[in-house]
């Protein structure tokens, strides 16, 4: 037997009790010794009151009135869901590519494929206009808090408050649109409805596409390395407004271009419109998106994920269409799974925990406060234990055009043709009567329809509804016949009278009595949950009023307790968040603060040139004056979440250092509680982006642009 030394047994002892101190930290602690931190709540500060006195004195700078107004106006809305910002006085922006993904396919001229060879336009002439696109420029903001909530005083119920809101809401719009009838005024609500602002923009219709890097570049490492770091994306892109007379528009906000670069520990600035954070949410309200509304998504995008691998994995030739879809899908999936086992940390939630116990502390103990808002509480905490009944009810009956099948869709549009035909010829909608009946039929049957495509969906479908109602339930049994998985989606369409267009056609015109009384198990499916779905949907709607009211009184009192030392939630609105360059501990090591273009050769041949680490064919023969050591992405501590990608990254000379695309896994559960710890945004360098530009793609114009903030002719 072996004899160890005292010395040897107290280090093996030492540790073997590392992993109990870890679990004791995390596991084994007392929740009412974890408490809430400063920013919890995050920095998503608005530019109605942005905190001067901390900025001040957390780096030691403090903005002015001009400075502010010159980010805020050279910050853009960048079409639906992203953000952007002006880069020249020639109407130059500067937003992510996959801002402008799905764009790009809409984009494409006979024989190409811009989003796998990327696009650049060598004159004015050559930039593509790009339909339906816009940007929007906050040039106006009015809080309206004061005169909504009096009129909202005068409501006797939830309907009628929320009517009273908005009737006042509009009025007001209207009034500021005569005062500045070149603006489109928007209303943001901050503080879940505590207060009321009116955001009067500017917009650009006329966008056209300058420069985008092919997808491979933009992503490289796909849905791998989304949400991670360390990160080698080219995540950039390049459009320009034009004016109604067709030319460049002309602004004096833009962000000029900064030559270098970022340092660890340097103060930044990420300027953008977050699209939504649910931090004021109660306990109750997140543990219900934890145990209901989460899983239930989850286990649905995994099976997207997986149908939309495969298809891209079986093409011959990889599909870019296809890929962006994946990726779309990809992002969604990292979203929710991540968030999901963020709020399974029991420290976590024991954080949230005591910001509320001390929150609800501060009403409850001020008598004012307590008779307007101590009930809140358990108001919601009995709405959401009354939702959590009939949630799984209420997604297996929604269909929805992302993951049900068609046939569901073919058999509502039958039993719509059935009841029509029922009524009196002149009481049918147009489209059912008789001189547009046959063509209504016809139309019943997808165009596009992809029966393998249909049939994975199907697989999809079958297992929500087993999964959310139960082998026992009376449709699911009529449906599948006690078959699962890919023997029911077999049933289905063996007892399917519904599975090509002639047989539609021929259902269709037999009649509405035909279609009603069929045993085909799709049109059992609509006959059969319509009312209940209704029903449901009801009990949601009315809930969902409850609870937009209380998560307005939420916010009225936390704004009462805590004042503007805690930002609101976003709301897709423009906000500043405060933040320093820095790397942080992962897996047992350390991930550096930037990474350069180095690391894209690596993660390239790493993988063998494979999908999705390919790259174009000439990263093999690089030109001699592209500098591999610049720096291409790097990371920093700003507050971000959906809706900030295309955000522009400044130093406190208000210029641009980068451009923000993504958080790291570490960022996910930023919709609930903002950490610090090793949550980082991702950001593309603008040494990276103007080296990739100039000395890689060879676009002289447009990187002279950037560099001097105008055309250069």
């Amino acid at each position: 037997m072996k004899k160890y030394s005292a010395a040897l047994i107290l280090i093996l002892i030492l540790v073997s009790l590392q992993p109990l101190c870890f679990a004791q930290q995390y596991y084994g602690f007392n929740p009412d010794t974890v408490k809430a931190r400063r920013f919890d709540m995050g920095k998503m500060w608005t530019f109605e009151n942005p905190p001067l006195d901390y900025f001040e004195q957390e780096y030691n700078f403090r903005p002015t009135d001009e400075w502010l107004e010159k980010v805020r106006k050279s910050a853009l809305r960048f079409g639906r869901g992203c953000s952007a910002s002006f880069i020249s006085e020639d109407g130059l922006i500067m937003t992510n590519h996959h801002c402008v993904r799905g764009i790009l396919t809409r984009l494409n001229e006979e024989g190409e494929d811009l989003l796998n060879t990327g696009f650049y336009a060598e004159t004015l002439e050559d930039e593509r206009k790009v339909p339906g696109l816009f940007v929007d420029q906050l040039i106006v903001i009015k809080d309206v808090t004061d005169e909504v909530l009096s009129a909202m005083s005068e409501g006797e119920n939830d309907s009628a408050k929320i009517a009273l809101r908005d009737e006042k809401l509009d009025e007001l719009k209207t009034e500021l649109s005569e005062e500045y009838p070149e603006l489109n005024f928007k209303t943001i609500s901050l503080y879940h409805g505590g207060k009321f602002s009116l955001y009067g923009y500017k917009r650009y219709n006329d966008i056209r596409l300058v420069f985008v890097p092919e997808m491979w570049v933009a992503k490289l490492g796909g849905d791998y390395d989304n949400f991670t770091y360390p990160r080698y994306g080219l995540d950039c892109a390049f459009l320009r407004a034009y004016d109604d007379d067709g030319n460049p528009v002309k602004t004096d906000y833009y962000f000029k271009w900064s030559n270098e670069g970022v340092t660890e520990g340097q103060p930044v600035f990420v300027v953008g419109n977050p699209g939504r954070t649910s931090r004021l949410n109660t306990t109750a309200q997140i543990e219900f998106a934890r145990d209901v509304r989460y899983p239930m998504l989850t286990k649905m995008l995994k099976h997207m994920y997986s149908i939309y691998y495969e298809k891209v994995m079986t093409d011959s030739v990889l599909n870019t269409k296809s890929i962006a879809r994946l990726y779309s899908i990809g992002n969604a999936l990292k979203v929710y799974e991540g968030t999901y086992k963020a709020l399974l940390d029991p420290y976590l939630m024991a954080r949230k925990k005591d910001f509320e116990n001390k929150f609800k502390q501060a009403v409850q103990s001020n008598p004012q406060l307590n008779e307007k808002y101590g009930h809140i509480w358990n108001e919601i905490a009995e709405s959401r234990k009354e939702a959590a009944k009939y949630a799984h009810e209420l997604f297996a009956y929604s269909l929805s055009s992302f993951y049900t099948p068609k046939y569901f869709f073919i058999a509502r549009d039958l039993v719509e043709l059935a009841e029509q035909l029922k009524k009196p010829e002149d009481e049918r909608d147009e489209l059912y009567k008789e001189e547009n009946l046959d063509e209504t039929i016809e139309s019943i049957w997808p165009a596009d329809f992809d029966e393998d495509f249909q049939k994975k969906l199907l697989l999809v479908q079958t297992n929500i509804l087993l999964d959310n109602l139960g082998a026992d339930n009376t449709i699911v049994k009529k449906m599948f016949g006690g078959k699962h998985g890919t023997e029911a989606v077999e049933y289905l369409l063996a007892h399917s009278k519904i599975t090509n267009k002639d047989e539609v056609i021929k259902l269709a015109k037999q009649g509405a009595d035909a279609i009603l009384n069929s045993d085909d198990p799709f049109i059992y499916f609509i006959l059969n949950t319509r009312e209940r779905l209704k029903e449901l949907k009801q009990k949601s709607i009315a809930l969902q009023k409850k609870d937009e009211l209380n998560n307005q009184l939420l916010g009225e009192a936390l704004y009462a307790v805590y004042g503007d030392a805690i930002p609101p939630d976003a709301t897709s609105s423009l906000r500043i968040a405060d933040g320093v360059v820095m790397g942080y501990d992962y897996n047992g090591t350390r991930a550096p603060y930037k990474t350069t273009f180095y690391g894209s050769l690596d993660r390239y041949y790493s993988f063998d040139k494979k999908f999705p680490f390919n790259l174009p064919d000439y990263w093999e023969e690089l030109p001699p004056e592209f500098d591999l050591s610049t720096p291409l992405d790097f990371v920093s501590t700003n507050d971000i979440v959906g809706g900030n990608s295309g955000s522009p990254v400044i130093n406190i000379n208000a210029e641009i250092v980068g451009l923000a695309f993504d958080g790291n896994i570490e960022s996910l559960p930023n919709n609930y509680i903002y950490t610090t710890e090793a949550n980082r945004t991702v950001a593309v360098s603008a040494l990276g982006m103007i080296e990739a530009i100039r000395d890689l793609y060879k676009a002289e114009r447009l990187s002279k642009e950037i560099l001097n903030g105008q055309i250069v002719e």
